[in-house]
């Protein structure tokens, strides 16, 4: 039975943790070996909201060392793209668990708002059809997952998936949250979500690429270093679980909500692992993926990277099918190893 508990004020909705047994046992994750040959034991999402690539640009290195490092000792892009629809937090993050595009006429997930409604209450009611999502196939697997989130509107995950996500705590200090993470990765989940907020709220405030969304984006680097050097200072881990970093939108002027704007939908997308290439571009990587440069992308045609390939990522990482009724690389064929 989920169990209501408050954190930083929030509450948050954690549902009943599983026989610990069964989250990394199996071939199929490849629990008992390292990962590689395109499977993981344990795969880590972490979405920095609204973090506008050209802030890496500015801030240089010294100033953001963790993300520097990520993209040195991995796989990336600075040139990735959100949902087409929208450039918002709600809509483009279900798309990254879904796999599916906005618009829920073409088989999108429907969620087309970015505040705490509960009308309508599930993705499944705003898209009109079954919409499944990673939680649900890591659960068919007996597998088990936490999302960690700053905003109180991803408790319409929870709604909607609710005997899939076994944990999801919202916390609106992003330290906090963090310092949460690190210390649940003493359990043997399969795949943890993470959202981290503090760049979005110095945008909105001050402005996106404002010295306050810079601070913010520092703090963040920091805060996601934290995490970074609990996972490398655990052998198993280190040996087994791939880290996928990305964005849900940028930002410009004190919105990101024009979807035609390229500072609102180009993202990063980071992913470092064992077995992961160091130091190469994504795009090089998926000569079948096409590098937008500025421009904005439909859904038809060669697809640049996407937010939106989160879901079927994790999944083939874990050696899983994809998210049925996906769209977003439902082929499993984003390349995040050396052919």
């Amino acid at each position: 039975m989920a169990s209501l508990a408050v954190v930083a004020g929030v509450a948050c909705t954690a549902a009943a943790e599983r026989d610990p047994q069964v989250h990394l046992s199996g071939s199929s994750t490849g629990a008992s070996g390292s990962a590689g040959a395109g499977t993981a034991a344990s795969v880590v999402t972490v979405s920095i909201d609204a973090l506008n690539p050209r802030a890496l640009r500015v801030l240089g290195r010294a100033a953001t060392p963790t993300l520097h490092r990520l993209i040195d000792r991995g796989a990336s892009t600075l040139n990735a793209r959100t949902e087409r629809e929208l450039t918002l937090t709600l809509p483009n993050h279900t798309g990254m668990v879904t796999g599916r595009r906005v618009e829920a006429s073409t088989g999108g997930h429907g969620v087309t708002w970015n505040d705490t409604r509960t009308t309508p209450a599930t993705v499944q009611a705003a898209a009109g059809h079954q919409v499944d999502s990673v939680f649900t196939v890591l659960d068919q697997a007996g597998l088990g997952s936490a999302v960690f989130a700053s905003k109180p509107k991803f408790s319409l995950w929870q709604r909607s998936w609710p005997t899939a996500i076994d944990k999801l705590e919202i916390t609106k200090g992003n330290g906090a949250l963090v310092r949460h993470v690190v210390a649940d990765l003493s359990n043997p989940r399969a795949y943890r979500f993470v959202h981290l907020s503090a760049p979005d709220d110095a945008g909105h405030e001050h402005g996106f690429m404002s010295r306050r969304y810079l601070t913010a984006v520092k703090r963040t680097d920091r805060r996601l270093g934290r995490l970074v050097a609990a996972i490398d200072a655990d052998p198993a881990l280190r040996r087994d679980t791939v880290l996928v970093v990305t964005a849900d939108h940028g930002g410009k002027g004190v919105s990101h909500s024009m979807p035609t704007v390229f500072a609102n939908y180009r993202v990063p997308f980071i992913v470092r692992g064992p077995g992961v290439p160091a130091g190469t571009d994504l795009y090089d990587l998926n000569p079948d993926y096409r590098d937008p440069k500025r421009a904005r992308t439909t859904y038809a045609g060669p697809q640049p990277v996407r937010n939106g390939d989160v879901a079927n990522l994790v999944t083939s990482l874990l050696g899983l099918p994809a998210v049925p009724g996906s769209e977003h690389d439902a082929g499993q064929d984003l390349d995040v190893y050396a052919r």
